[in-house]
C-alpha cells in the first residue's frame, strides 16, 4: 500500500505551526486541510487527552460561531497523535490566510472562563476527560511561542 500525504511529512524537522496539510476536491468545491501543529513531534511530550479534548470543544465552538468562517469550517479535531489538530475549511487557502483566525482561536481559548460548552453527560461521550486549566496553558504557549511570530518554517512543511 502507498503511503498516505501526511506519512511522508519529515516529523523529525516538523516544527509547531500552522500548515496546509493538503488540498481535496469536493465537486466542484475545494477542500484545505491545515495542521495546526502545536507540539514539536518527538521532541516535547504529546497533549494528554484532557486538554486535548478540552481545546478541542472551545475551539470547535469558536470556530463554528465565527462570523466570517463559521459556514466554511467543516470540521475541527485532534491528531491522533496528539500534537495537534487538523482544521478543514470549504475555500482553497494558504498558511498564511488563517493565521489571524488561529490568533483569535487561541487568544480565546487562553481567556476562557467558565463551564466548557458541551462538557456535560448529555452532550458528551466523555465529559469528563477535560482540563481547562492546561488548555488554557497549551493555547498561551502556542499564541507566544509560534502564532504571534510566525515565519515561513512554520508555515511551510520542511523538506525531505
Amino acid at each position: 500500500m502507498e503511503k498516505i500525504t501526511s506519512f511522508t511529512i519529515n516529523h523529525l524537522e516538523l516544527l509547531p505551526g500552522v500548515y496546509v496539510s493538503r488540498k481535496d476536491k469536493a465537486g466542484d468545491a475545494v477542500i484545505t486541510t491545515f495542521d495546526i501543529r502545536m507540539t514539536r513531534p518527538n521532541f516535547e511530550p504529546v497533549m494528554n487527552t484532557a486538554e486535548v479534548h478540552t481545546i478541542e470543544h472551545l475551539g470547535a465552538t469558536y470556530l463554528r460561531n465565527h462570523e466570517e468562517f463559521s459556514e466554511k469550517v467543516l470540521y475541527f479535531g485532534p491528531m491522533g497523535c496528539r500534537t495537534g489538530f487538523y482544521l478543514l475549511l470549504a475555500g482553497d487557502y494558504g498558511s498564511k490566510d488563517i493565521v489571524p483566525l488561529m490568533v483569535e482561536m487561541f487568544t480565546f481559548i487562553r481567556s476562557f472562563e467558565g463551564e466548557v460548552p458541551g462538557a456535560a453527560a448529555r452532550d458528551c461521550g466523555n465529559y469528563l476527560d477535560m482540563n481547562l486549566p492546561m488548555a488554557k496553558y497549551l493555547a498561551d504557549r502556542f499564541l507566544k511561542e509560534t502564532l504571534l511570530a510566525i515565519d515561513e518554517k512554520r508555515l511551510n512543511y520542511p523538506e525531505g
